[in-house]
């Protein structure tokens, strides 16, 4: 029942991600979510370490697109000065935006990666999407109105999966 939230790994954070692994396993394109996988969720623009980490990915042709449930200026407002193409009001778990972007990539299912904080969005959605989900801790403890409802299902469904030894999660 609860295989649909099980990631395939999950990291601390998006810098535990490196190209090089990627490109051995095959991958050519990263969906990541925005708010609390890349920077905390009431932070605007990119950190440095976040600019480098984009640059490496392309530097090693793997394509980047930002998915996330928020509006079209915050997401905007953070993907543009970067270059990266997004999706705002993506409405995740729902497959739609997932199935979209890796066609716009022209990549097979097994060629992306889905990186996020929440397995109720991120992990739910690329799972349901047939793609390899990476799960990371969440950058801050806070959240929006609406995440943090998402967080106390999270919590629920990542103790069971822990009790059945299936993830070891750290908050």
């Amino acid at each position: 029942m609860f295989s649909k939230f099980l990631p395939n790994e999950y990291v601390k954070s998006i810098f535990e991600i490196h190209p090089d692994d990627l490109k051995q396993r095959g991958i050519k394109g990263i969906i990541t979510d925005l708010d609390n996988t890349l920077v905390a969720w009431d932070v605007k623009d990119a950190t440095p370490e976040v600019i480098q980490w984009f640059k490496r990915m392309k530097e090693h042709d793997i394509q980047i697109t930002i998915i996330s449930n928020n509006n079209l200026n915050r997401v905007k407002v953070f993907s543009e000065p970067l270059d990266i193409p997004f999706v705002y009001s993506a409405r995740k778990p729902l497959r739609r935006a997932f199935k979209k972007v890796q066609k716009q990539m022209h990549l097979k299912k097994e060629e992306v990666v889905v990186i996020g904080d929440q397995v109720l969005t991120d992990v739910l959605g690329g799972n349901s999407a047939g793609l390899y989900t990476i799960l990371v801790v969440p950058i801050v403890q806070t959240d929006g109105k609406i995440t943090r409802i998402n967080r106390r299902i999270e919590r629920v469904i990542l103790r069971k999966l822990s009790k059945k030894g299936k993830i070891r999660w750290e908050e």
